[in-house]
């Protein structure tokens, strides 16, 4: 489960950090009012809880920043970000020379890499000469599954999509489906379920408009006997298991979140950019297999009602 947290705003983002913060460095957080923030959205004076570890905790005096943004792709690499940091090194450098800093501290909900972490806690060292870490959004999504209360507190579920599953595994299932070359390979015949009923009737019971169906579904089906063999080939046991699961998961939520869709296609275009906005980079030259398998499932019973 991953919370879209450029949905939050900077107010409600700053008070998630808090929240955070508190847990792993202390009660004693302090938030600042809006206004200038001098270099600082809130500090911590002590020794901390279990930051960065429990073994070697700060001890002093420590400023937090939260730098928040509503892009959905945005990176701790981008260059709008390093101008942000480029902007606070005054104001940082002042509560330094002042002696109200001894670690310095970044909340940002950009996605940060092994690569990119490294480098900027390096520049600021450099600028500041003081001890620093950035937090980005993989570690914060991390404690936020750790510690649910948090989650709760500032009822992060509002934020849910109601159809979110965990989407890794069809990512899995995309990316080594298009790698594969099927040209030569003798393709076996879809493998058709006894129980299913004929698909004009299932699109009738799931609310699958005919406009749909012949306009945007027939073009999957070419691909249907490469999923069947992708699937059903015994060297690809892991696979299996990605899909069982994937289908379990998306036919739950489907079950329970029906009425929030007039359409079955309604739901299959949710799946599609739930998926795709969560794998964007990794399933941007192959987007199109989302939507096929997405059909596959519901033209092999996988998803959807068939009485």
């Amino acid at each position: 489960m991953r919370y879209p947290l450029n949905e939050l705003s900077a107010a409600e983002f700053e008070s998630l950090i808090v929240s955070i913060c508190e847990e792993i460095l202390g009660t004693g957080t302090i938030i600042f009012s809006d206004g200038q923030d001098g270099g600082r959205d809130a500090k911590f004076s002590g020794t901390a809880n279990r930051f960065p570890s429990e073994t070697s905790p700060w001890n002093g005096k420590m400023i937090i920043q939260a730098k928040h943004t509503v892009k959905v792709e945005a990176s701790c690499s981008d260059s709008e970000f390093a101008a942000i940091l480029k902007k606070e090194v005054p104001k940082v450098k002042a509560l330094k020379d002042n002696d109200k800093l001894d670690y310095y501290l970044i909340f940002t909900n950009r996605k940060l890499t092994g690569l990119q972490d490294p480098k900027i806690e390096d520049f600021i060292t450099g600028e500041l000469e003081v001890e620093n870490v950035v937090i980005g959004e993989e570690r914060m999504q991390k404690w936020l599954q750790d510690y649910p209360h948090i989650a709760k507190k500032h009822n992060l579920s509002k934020l849910l999509l109601p159809l979110e599953f965990y989407e890794e595994d069809l990512k899995v299932l995309i990316t080594k489906f298009a790698e594969i070359d099927f040209n030569g390979k003798k393709l076996k015949e879809i493998i058709r379920n006894n129980d299913r009923i004929p698909i004009e009737e299932k699109n009738e019971l799931n609310s699958l408009s005919k406009v749909y169906f012949n306009n945007r579904f027939k073009k999957s089906i070419n691909d249907f006997s490469k999923i069947e063999m992708f699937i059903k080939d015994p060297k690809n046991k892991d696979i299996q298991t990605f899909y069982d699961n994937t289908v379990d998961d998306i036919q739950s939520k489907i079950l329970v979140k029906r009425d929030e869709f007039s359409t079955f296609e309604e739901i299959i275009e949710y799946l599609y950019d739930f998926v795709f906005t969560n794998n964007r980079s990794e399933l941007k030259n192959d987007r199109r297999l989302i939507r096929t398998f997405l059909h596959y499932m519901y033209y092999h019973c996988d998803i959807g009602v068939m009485e």
